[in-house]
């Protein structure tokens, strides 16, 4: 819609889990190279937990990237607001390894479980590591999920961990894996994402313009301080005031966003 204005090739702020979009603050960096730590060196559990709109979706993107998938068989569970079966039943179909029979009936906790088994050692023999990656696990209400979770760290041979086990979720997500403490053994590789201080929320706006083809400065320095403040630093939450505010300078035909911009179009948002 404003692109062309912009001379943007693409637009900048969606909130969409696009790993070229990704601004490698100091802090992401480090939950990116922990997470790949814990997969390269088959730790076993990895956590990551940050307040939503942080960035930890896109994360694991960037994870995806940068590992081999020739190498890694992944599994990823976007929705785990599932009892144990129903869990396991995604794990298994997400790794799709083996096909499933279809009533659910014949869909135990016990059968799934031989069947990761056998998935988890045939990927070994192939020179395969597994990735399951759990996303949103903060939501997760039951604890014996959690507790069914710890299992799944017990596929193991004398050496090795057969599986890479990544819960990502709110901060909420930390208390209730403390809260079992056998699980909370085997997380050996954590990382907590905070919202972004006001030199990196200036580097993470000029990052996505960069990524979408603009250098030139778009933002002045008092409107960036202004999208900081309102923001909370928080990316997603930048995405949509840097958003509104290229489409509002669009319409106004200015060459440069600025603190007067910001204002509106925060006050608009909060109204």
């Amino acid at each position: 819609m404003y692109a062309t204005y912009w001379n943007l090739k693409k637009m900048p702020f969606e909130n969409t889990p696009d790993p070229h979009f990704l601004y490698r603050s100091p802090q992401h960096e480090e939950a990116l190279a922990r997470m790949l730590y814990a997969i390269r060196y088959r730790k076993g559990g990895g956590l990551v937990t940050g307040v939503f709109g942080c960035g930890k979706t896109i994360l694991v993107q960037a994870i995806l990237d940068e590992i081999k998938q020739d190498r890694y068989k992944t599994a990823i569970v976007n929705n785990p607001q599932l009892d144990y079966a129903e869990l396991l039943r995604a794990i298994v179909r997400s790794l799709k390894a083996i096909e499933l029979p279809q009533k659910k009936t014949e869909l135990s906790a016990d059968y799934l479980l031989e069947v990761l088994n056998q998935i988890l050692l045939n990927n070994m023999r192939d020179g395969k590591e597994t990735v399951i990656i759990i996303d949103e696990a903060h939501i997760i209400q039951d604890e014996r999920v959690f507790e069914e979770l710890r299992l799944l760290l017990n596929f193991q041979l004398r050496e090795r961990f057969l599986l890479t086990l990544l819960l990502l979720g709110q901060p909420e997500l930390k208390q209730k894996i403390e809260d079992n403490k056998q699980l909370e053994q085997r997380i050996a590789v954590k990382a907590n994402l905070q919202p972004l201080d006001l030199e990196n929320t200036k580097r993470y706006i000029d990052h996505r313009l960069a990524v979408a083809g603009q250098t030139e400065q778009i933002f002045s320095d008092g409107a960036i301080g202004l999208i900081q403040e309102n923001s909370g630093g928080i990316p997603r939450r930048i995405n949509n005031l840097c958003d509104i505010c290229l489409l509002n300078g669009s319409d106004k035909k200015v060459s440069l966003i600025d603190e007067e911009i910001v204002t509106q179009v925060a006050e608009y948002e909060s109204s």
